[in-house]
């Protein structure tokens, strides 16, 4: 694997970090929350599969070494709904 790739832990598929949702369980609280952290990290690539695996077979929670609260799976699937984009007919939306 290049440096600095991680690997998805439902596909397998290898990518850069920007890829992917990082999921960490913090050290030493060993509290699991999503991208920002230091401690055991687990990758997955942020398509619906990824996710309905990832929480099946319960890859993050044996990844993490630790339970995973339904909330993360959650937060998640919060974060594969489309966002709404600004409308082409109105160039205020563009300039905010």
């Amino acid at each position: 694997m290049p440096p600095n790739h991680r690997r998805c832990l439902a596909c397998r598929r290898i990518g850069t970090k920007s890829e992917f949702w990082r999921i960490v369980r913090l050290h030493p609280t060993g509290t699991v929350q999503l991208d920002q952290g230091m401690g055991r990290s687990a990758y997955l690539c942020p398509q619906v599969r990824c996710l309905q695996i990832a929480q099946k077979k319960n890859r993050l929670g044996r990844s993490l070494k630790t339970p995973v609260p339904d909330a993360i799976y959650d937060h998640l699937r919060q974060r594969l709904t489309p966002q709404p984009h600004p409308t082409v007919n109105n160039p205020q939306d563009w300039l905010g």
